[in-house]
Parts: C-alpha cells; sequence; structure tokens
C-alpha cells in the first residue's frame, strides 16, 4: 500500500475574538500565559477588563501593561483543556505573548510494539498528554525516512494503533515518533523485521532516458549537491530532463552513484 506525504502544519491553538472577548483554547502544559495589555484607545485604562479560565473568575490583575495568567494556581491537570476568555474594551485588543504553551508535548509511553507477518506495525501505548500525529519512520538510505502517520488519541490511558509498512529487502527498521511544544521530537525504539524479498537491481537504459528496476521499489534520486530531484515508487525512473552530471540513486535499501551522460 503506498501513502504519499503532504506536508501540513496542525494547528493546536484556537485563537479567536467575538464581541470583546479574546479566547484562546488548549491544552494545560504546566506553563502560564503572558499578556500585552495596551491602554484603551481613549487613553483612559487598560484594554483588558476580566479574565475567564473554563468558565471561572480568576484574581488575575489585569490593570496594568502586562500581565500573567496563573494556570499552575488552578488545579489543572496536564494535557487538560484549557479556554481563557479574555474581556476587553471594544477600541483594542490584548496580545498573548506565548501561545504556543498551550501545544500538547509528547509523553507517550510504548507498552508494546510488534510488526506482524502481513506487514502490519502495531503499537500501545500509554501516557499521551494531548492528539499529536504520530509519524512512522524507516531506517533506510543512512537515514530515516517518513513512511506514513496515525492521530494519536491523546489521553492517558493504553491505545493501539496499527499501520501498513512497506518491506525492503533484508533487515528493516521502524519507529514511530511526536513533534509537539519544542524542538526536540519523542522518538521510540526502533523494532527490527526481516523480510524474505529479493533484492532488486537497477539499470540505466543506453539513451539515459530511464532508470530500471528488476521490481517495484521505491526509489530517490539527488543531484551531486544533494537535492532531491525524483522521487517515487515503481520499476522505472524517468531521467530525461535530468541535465549531465553525477546522481546518487537510493532505491530498496541501496545506493548508488551514476552518471547521466546524455
Amino acid at each position: 500500500m503506498r501513502r504519499l506525504y503532504f506536508a501540513y502544519l496542525i494547528i493546536f491553538i484556537s485563537i479567536h475574538v467575538s464581541a470583546n472577548v479574546l479566547v484562546i483554547e488548549g491544552k494545560f502544559q504546566s506553563k502560564n500565559i503572558y499578556i500585552q495589555n495596551s491602554f484603551a484607545a481613549n487613553g483612559v485604562g487598560f484594554c483588558a477588563t476580566e479574565i475567564k479560565v473554563n468558565g471561572n473568575i480568576t484574581t488575575d490583575e489585569v490593570n496594568s501593561s502586562a500581565f500573567e495568567i496563573d494556570l499552575t494556581a488552578m488545579n489543572l491537570q496536564p494535557g487538560q483543556k484549557v479556554v481563557i476568555e479574555i474581556s476587553h474594551k471594544n477600541d483594542c485588543t490584548p496580545i498573548v505573548l506565548n501561545p504556543e504553551v498551550l501545544k500538547p508535548r509528547p509523553t507517550f509511553e510504548i507498552v508494546t510494539m510488534n510488526i506482524q507477518s502481513n506487514g502490519i506495525l502495531k503499537w500501545t501505548t500509554k501516557n499521551e498528554n494531548g492528539s499529536i500525529p504520530y509519524i512512522i519512520e524507516q531506517f533506510k538510505w543512512n537515514k530515516w525516512v517518513y513512511v506514513g502517520e496515525v492521530q494519536g488519541i491523546g489521553s492517558p490511558g493504553n491505545h493501539d494503533y496499527s499501520f501498513q509498512i512497506t518491506a525492503h529487502s533484508g533487515e528493516n527498521k521502524f519507529r514511530v515518533k511526536q513533534v509537539g511544544l519544542g524542538a526536540t521530537p519523542k522518538v521510540s525504539a526502533a523494532i527490527v523485521w526481516n523480510f524474505e524479498l529479493e533484492k532488486p537491481n537497477y539499470m540505466l537504459t543506453k539513451d539515459h532516458k530511464q532508470i530500471q528496476y528488476s521490481m517495484n521499489t521505491d526509489y530517490e534520486v539527488y543531484d551531486a549537491y544533494g537535492a532531491i530531484v525524483k522521487k517515487g515508487f515503481g520499476k522505472e525512473t524517468d531521467i530525461d530532463n535530468l541535465v549531465k552530471g553525477k546522481y546518487y540513486l537510493c532505491f530498496d535499501n541501496q545506493v548508488a552513484e551514476f552518471n547521466k551522460k546524455k
């Protein structure tokens, strides 16, 4: 089964303004929210007038140019849904300085992980702290390669997931990871699966217009500067539009070098 990858941005935080109320929604991550609070347009008083968290009015001091919404003092549980309502005057809007702290963080723990004989990767997790996609990666061509993803459920209990993988010849390695708040993803240990598959070969046609493989395979072609110029799956790669020069071919679990001469 082939899966096409489309890069996209997942929005975990909702911010909108309605009837002089700025609403911020997300998940509690044990951090507070900071607000830039300007003067009202008429110069009398400050913009924000009242703060509610999950429907409850807070005691946060709003009569200053900047203030903190103290979520850590509200007995919230990590991962709990948070809805912040900031009432304000109708001629100004407060600015949320750090909305990203309501993004979920990857906290999952792997309970079990295995690959069945039909190529289904299955894993069970616990202690999730927000609905973040699980990214499935396969190690080949001397790097971890994206192969697909499954949306995480996001609650603390045990959850079961599965994904149909495509194996290459020889030893296969797979792992899952999540990327949330912060730059460091949380990654599972790799699982190894040895698959009895004939190793494919390749050849350039005499006119240097195609690369042909002995069987269907994933492939990527890079130029001499490391930029990817071709990517796909099949028994051939059209290279007629490539300029002359040195290229690197990744297919199956192999890396080869070739020169396009025509």
